[in-house]
C-alpha cells in the first residue's frame, strides 16, 4: 500500500515528503497516450508563438528590448491568472465533466486571437490578439496539465510525465515544420494550423477522457484515512486561503520545494538565453554555429526523459531532482575548465539530462505535498509562479555575475548558483528519510 505523506488538514499533521511508492498500480497506456495529446495540443500553439509573433512585432518595433518584453508578458500573466484559474478548477475537478469545460472554452476563444494575429495590420490590433491570447491560453495552461493528477495514480504520475515531456519536446519540430513549410506561402494560414490542431486534439483527447470522466479519474477527493475530505473545503475558500497553508507549513518542506523550483529553473532559463553569446565570446564561435550548441542537449533529453521517469518512480522524486541538480552541476564544472566546443557540447548534455530530471519530477513533487487533492490545480498554478519568476530573474542574476567576471567564467558562476540549488534538495531529501524513518518505527 502507498503511503500518504500529507496531513488530513492544514494545521493537522506536520506535511512529510514523499518517498518511493512501495507498490505500484499498472499505469494504463492509452490514459498517458491521451493526457499527453492534451498538453502536446496546447504546447504546440505556445511554441509556434514563440517562434513567429517576435517576427510579427519587428514590422512595427525597431527595439529587440521592447519586443523581449513584449514576449515575456504572457509570463507575468500566467503567474497572475493560473493559481486562480487552478482554484477555479479543483472546484470542478469532482464534478461530472471535471475540469473539461473550462480547458474545452479556453481553446475555442484562445484559437479566435491567435488565428487573426497575421490579419491585424497596425500596433495596436496586433497586441490586442497578442495580449488577448496569452491571458486566455494561460487560464487554461495549467489546468490541462493538472489532468495527469486527475486520471494518474500518485506512484505512476513520474512515469507518465517522462513521456509527457517527450511528447512535449517534440511539438518544437511541429512548430520548425510548420515555420519552414508554411510561413513563407502563406502567413495567414500558418497562423490558422496551431489552433486548428489544438482543437482537434484537445478534442479527441476529451472523447476517450472527459466523456467518461467520472469512470476514469481517481477518487482522489479523500482524506488520509480514505474518506471524503470536507474538512478543508471551507477554509480553502480562495487560492490565498491555499497560499496562507503552504507558508504556514509546520515542516516548511512546501516552501522549500518552492524555492527549489525557483532556483532550478532560473538556472536552466539563464543557461540557454546566455548560452549563444557564450559560444561567441567564449569560442569564437559564429552567431548561427554557437546557436546550434543547445541542440545535443536537446536531443539527450528526448531520449533520457523516458527511462529517467522509471527511475525515478523508484528513488522518489525529491531524491531524483536532488541527484539532477548534481549532475546538472558537474556539467557546467566540465564546461568550465577547458573551454571548447566540445566540452560546452559535453557540459550541455549532462546539463540537460539533469534538468530531464527536474523537468520530470518537480510538479509531481510538488503535488505530493498539498494538503489534500482538492488544491493540485492552484498547486500547479504556484509551480508556474516559482518556476516562471526563476525563468525571469535567472538570466538577469547569472548575467551580473558575467559582469563582474567576465564570460570565461559563465559556467562557474552558474555552477555556484547550481551548488545553492543542491543544497536546498539535499535539505529536502533529508527531511523525506527523517520522515520515513519516523513513520516505519
Amino acid at each position: 500500500m502507498m503511503h500518504d505523506t500529507r496531513p488530513p488538514s492544514p494545521g493537522g499533521a506536520p506535511t512529510t515528503l514523499a518517498p518511493a511508492a512501495t507498490a505500484s498500480t499498472r499505469m494504463s497506456g492509452s490514459t498517458v497516450l491521451w493526457v499527453t495529446l492534451a498538453v502536446f495540443a496546447q504546447e504546440s500553439v505556445w511554441n509556434f508563438y514563440d517562434a513567429q509573433v517576435p517576427s510579427q512585432l519587428r514590422h512595427y518595433l525597431t527595439s529587440a528590448g521592447l519586443v523581449g518584453l513584449i514576449m515575456g508578458m504572457d509570463n507575468v500573466l500566467g503567474v497572475i491568472v493560473q493559481p486562480w484559474m487552478g482554484f477555479l478548477s479543483d472546484r470542478r475537478a469532482g464534478g461530472r465533466l471535471g475540469r473539461w469545460p473550462i480547458i474545452l472554452a479556453g481553446a475555442c476563444l484562445a484559437a479566435v486571437p491567435f488565428a487573426l494575429i497575421p490579419w491585424t495590420g497596425s500596433l495596436p490590433a496586433l497586441m490586442a490578439c497578442v495580449v488577448c491570447f496569452a491571458l486566455i491560453a494561460n487560464a487554461f495552461k495549467g489546468i490541462t496539465e493538472t489532468l495527469v493528477s486527475d486520471y494518474i495514480a500518485p506512484e505512476n504520475r513520474s512515469k507518465a510525465q517522462g513521456f509527457i515531456k517527450a511528447g512535449v519536446s517534440l511539438t518544437i519540430v511541429i512548430s520548425s515544420l510548420v515555420s519552414l513549410l508554411v510561413v513563407d506561402r502563406s502567413l495567414t494560414l500558418a497562423f490558422a494550423i496551431p489552433p486548428a490542431l489544438m482543437l482537434i486534439m484537445l478534442g479527441v483527447s476529451w472523447t476517450f477522457l472527459g466523456r467518461r470522466h467520472t469512470r476514469t479519474v481517481l477518487a482522489t477527493h479523500t482524506d488520509a484515512s480514505g474518506g471524503a475530505d470536507t474538512s478543508t473545503a471551507a477554509e480553502f475558500s480562495s487560492p490565498w486561503a491555499v497560499v496562507k497553508d503552504l507558508v504556514r507549513d509546520p515542516s516548511g518542506s512546501r516552501m522549500l520545494l518552492m524555492v527549489g523550483i525557483f532556483c532550478f529553473a532560473g538556472m536552466w532559463s539563464a543557461l540557454r538565453s546566455l548560452l549563444t553569446p557564450y559560444g561567441t565570446e567564449v569560442l569564437g564561435m559564429s552567431r548561427g554555429t554557437a546557436g546550434g550548441l543547445a541542440l545535443p542537449g536537446a536531443v539527450a533529453f528526448l531520449i533520457a526523459v523516458v527511462p529517467i521517469a522509471y527511475v525515478s518512480g523508484r528513488l522518489g522524486q525529491v531524491r531524483a531532482i536532488r541527484y539532477g541538480v548534481g549532475l546538472f552541476v558537474v556539467g557546467l564544472v566540465a564546461g568550465s575548465i577547458n573551454p571548447s566546443p566540445t566540452t560546452t557540447i559535453v557540459s550541455m548534455v549532462l546539463s540537460s539530462i539533469g534538468y530531464a530530471v527536474f523537468a520530470v519530477n518537480a510538479l509531481v513533487a510538488l503535488w505530493s505535498l498539498a494538503p489534500n487533492d482538492r488544491v493540485l490545480g492552484t498547486y500547479t498554478g504556484l509551480y508556474t509562479v516559482a518556476s516562471a519568476t526563476g525563468m525571469a530573474l535567472g538570466p538577469a542574476l547569472l548575467g551580473i555575475t558575467v559582469d563582474l567576471t567576465g564570460w570565461r567564467f559563465m559556467f562557474l558562476n552558474a555552477a555556484v548558483f547550481g551548488a545553492i540549488t543542491f543544497t536546498v534538495f539535499t535539505r529536502l531529501a533529508r527531511k523525506a528519510g527523517e520522515n520515513t524513518t519516523s513513520r516505519a518505527t
